[in-house]
């Protein structure tokens, strides 16, 4: 079996995405590899939606970061994105593999399960998300998985998987060393006091000793 590759960065937006976010992302893309950055931002028409996503889809576009929006299928089609992260609550993956085509990137929060993230994987689904795996201010979580599961998920399957929830640079060691292909990571990074670039950069330190 090919080693897998090293665990990269996936940067989840902060809910408020309008004002100085656009220079913030662009900082933080350019302080060190980021593998993806998802659009979440709730409660916002489609239309509103598409005017905050598009000038940071132009920055991750410069920088040839993927572009993925959670859970709007509507969204991410309008926008062309590259990929779409679903709930559990959310389209069915199917339905969502049917709008979007083949090239489209899904993924799929599998919380704490791994028979979740069987079915996903059996589906069809590109990555698997579990989580949390610390506290997180950023939703309200019910699932701690233990880390475990990505050792057992790199084991079984070789869809990549992700793990979120509360992640940060000191915190981050054990599920890069149990497997997880992605740190999907929102607060450690657009809250840090010295700014998200300062966040991005230890980070990248930090996977760079893989």
């Amino acid at each position: 079996m090919s080693e897998a590759p090293p665990c990269q960065l996936y940067l989840i937006s902060p809910p408020d995405v309008s004002g100085s976010f656009p220079d913030q992302l662009r900082n933080a893309l350019a302080a060190g590899p980021v593998a993806a950055f998802q659009f979440r931002v709730k409660d916002v028409a489609l239309e509103e939606a598409v005017a905050l996503a598009q000038p940071l889809q132009a920055i991750c576009d410069e920088h040839d970061v993927a572009f993925v929006v959670n859970d709007d299928v509507e969204l991410a089609q309008k926008l062309d994105a590259d990929g779409v992260h679903l709930g559990q609550s959310d389209m069915a993956l199917a339905d969502a593999r049917k709008l979007l085509g083949d090239q489209v990137q899904i993924g799929i929060t599998c919380h704490d399960s791994r028979h979740l993230a069987m079915e996903a994987g059996e589906a069809g689904a590109n990555y698997v998300a579990f989580g949390a795996f610390f506290p997180t201010q950023t939703k309200e979580t019910t699932h701690k998985p233990d880390v475990d599961i990505l050792e057992w998920w790199s084991r079984v399957m070789e869809i990549p998987c992700v793990a979120i929830g509360g992640i940060t640079p000191d915190n981050c060691g054990p599920l890069i060393k149990a497997g997880a292909d992605f740190l999907a990571v929102s607060g450690a990074v657009w809250s840090d006091p010295q700014g998200p670039a300062s966040a991005v950069a230890r980070f990248s330190e930090i996977l760079d000793q893989q």
